[in-house]
Order: C-alpha cells, then structure tokens, then sequence
C-alpha cells in the first residue's frame, strides 16, 4: 500500500549510501535519509510551536546517489516529494508491527541556514560542436539571388 506524499522537514542524521550490484548492469544505488517532518503552528505571541512531527525514512533510488551523499546534509531543511509506503513485520515476541517509509522521487534542499551556492560548470563542448559547419557558413556568407520577372 502507497499514498503520495510531499512535506517539509530536516534532515536528522547523515545520509547513508548503498550500491548493490546488478550483474552485468550498472548497480542500483541508494541514498537513505532520515528526516524529522515537522508541524509548526503560530503562535499568538509570534512564536512557533512544534505540534505532532514524526520521522521517516527517506530512500533516493537513483544512479547519481553517490555523489547527492556529498551533498545533503544533517540538518538541512529539505522538500520531500515521493510516495509512502506501508511496510509491514513482525518484531521478535511474535507481535504485528509496520514501519512507514518514503520512496522519494525528488528531494529538495530548501534555503535556511545555506550559506553559498556554489553550481558546477556546465559539460565543455567539443571543438567540433563550437565550430559552425561550413556548409551553413558557406551559405551565411554567400549574397542571395532574387528572382526577376522579365
């Protein structure tokens, strides 16, 4: 059982990665984070009052998980856009328990506390894309005949 779902909240402890091979394809990877959802309410006064937060595991399946372990951080706010699913077992006196989970489609880093921004630098062309083709220069550079009526 799934239901979507999307909310704020942040990040409680550091990512941890996972890669499991896959024979002769790329592995699958892993990015798990555990994350506290928050419900602030205002308060009269103007302060704010955490009411009924929990925390969920957040799992990223993608193949650049790796390199997002860098980049998330404990205690970043974040978006979490996904599904949460029900994920039922049973504890060792026997008894019925279920822990719920998020599979994330996208996570967000969202701006409080970030200092700087720093993006990497786009992919370098190579020469031969740089260069126009000649045959399109050619014909940049070439005057255009009109027809005449005679």
């Amino acid at each position: 059982m799934s239901t979507h779902f999307w909310g704020e909240g942040n990040i409680g402890s550091p990512p941890e990665y996972h890669e499991f091979p896959n024979g002769n394809d790329e592995p699958s990877r892993l990015l798990r984070l555990n994350v506290y959802f928050d419900n602030p309410v205002p308060k009269k006064d103007g302060a704010i009052e955490d009411r009924g937060g929990f925390w969920a595991p957040v799992e990223i399946w993608h193949r650049d998980a790796e390199r997002w372990q860098r980049l998330y951080q404990k205690g970043m706010r974040v978006l979490v856009i996904g599904r949460m699913e029900r994920d039922p077992w049973t504890d060792n006196e026997g008894q019925p328990r279920e822990t719920w989970q998020i599979n994330a489609r996208s996570v967000g880093i969202l701006p409080f506390r970030i200092e700087s921004v720093v993006l990497s630098p786009k992919s370098q062309e190579t020469a031969q894309d740089a260069e126009p083709k000649p045959r399109a220069a050619e014909e940049a550079a070439a005057p255009k005949e009109t027809k005449r009526r005679k």
